[in-house]
């Protein structure tokens, strides 16, 4: 299948990878064009612009770090909704709030165009392993065509229902369960070592009874040796999934307040000069507001 990608950060670099594995024909379009040389060395064809992009294809990924950066993509002049042809389909792989969503659903359906959300749970290295998984919603046509692209990235597809939203919003409320866990394994990891209890052997306490999975294991392990810095998933990254979290549980009339206590540790942390890290340092700055070096 034809397929274009734009946005090349580390996880667009490791699903085109995945497309190119599976014998796609993929075209690749970022604004920094140094970032798409390794790809074409890989079998994809680079493009000069948005335009080409979404003519060339069947299909057309974006993964992009924001909401402004979508919009941006998708509104600017000669963006894809001024370029992409009708019944063509955008896929939006990255996390992205309902307003947003909303907004280009709105103007594609003006001109014939589909807009699937399906934004990938995992870091890049699962992805690049086979093991991420993609939750998907949209036109029912439309996800049935982009299935063979989502059987590439990822080991399962959720079929979240027939409107974008429903897919992003369970991205969302993933996010928000994965960085609640983290804010709680942060207090848990400072009351142990406040008693004298070596953070490695409440790892183990921890991850060899009902704590016994993969957000465990990884953030967990990420705490106890406080690596901080071996990035999967950035801090200002976790912030921006907290704010998304917070806009749709008000524009659904739900109240999140484990999310305000996860916001607020990012923004500390990010306050303090550790914006640079994995957002596991939510964790470093609970230790500090528990007196803890």
């Amino acid at each position: 299948m034809k397929a274009a990608f734009i946005g090349i950060g580390r996880m667009g670099q490791t699903m085109v990878a995945r497309l190119l594995a599976a014998k796609h024909d993929v075209a690749v379009f970022n604004r920094t064009m140094e970032k798409s040389v390794p790809l074409v060395e890989a079998g994809a064809t680079a493009v000069t612009s948005i335009g080409d992009a979404a003519r060339s294809s069947e299909v057309i990924f974006t993964m992009l770090s924001d909401d402004d950066a979508l919009h941006d993509v998708v509104f600017q002049k000669d963006g894809l909704l001024d370029t992409l042809p009708a019944k063509r389909i955008h896929i939006c792989a990255g996390t992205h709030g309902i307003p947003v969503l909303r907004k280009i659903k709105a103007a594609y359906s003006k001109r014939g165009q589909v807009l699937v959300s399906a934004p990938v749970l995992g870091r890049p290295d699962l992805v690049a392993s086979g093991g991420a998984t993609i939750v998907a919603s949209g036109d029912t046509a439309a996800l049935q065509t982009c299935q063979p692209l989502f059987d590439a990235i990822a080991r399962r597809t959720f079929q979240a229902g027939p409107d974008p939203e429903s897919a992003a919003a369970a991205k969302i409320a993933n996010n928000f369960v994965l960085g609640c866990a983290i804010e709680s394994m942060g207090e848990g990891f400072s009351l142990v070592r406040k008693y004298g209890v070596n953070p490695a052997v409440f790892y183990e306490v921890m991850t060899d009874s009902i704590f016994n999975c993969v957000a465990y294991n990884v953030y967990g392990k990420i705490i106890r040796d406080e690596s901080y810095s071996s990035v999967g998933h950035i801090a200002p990254l976790g912030l921006k999934d907290s704010n998304l979290a917070l806009i749709a549980a008000e524009l659904a009339g739900v109240p999140l307040p484990s999310g305000n206590i996860w916001r607020d540790r990012l923004v500390a942390a990010i306050g303090k000069g550790d914006g640079d890290k994995d957002w596991a340092v939510m964790a470093r700055e609970q230790a500090r507001a528990s007196g803890l070096e």
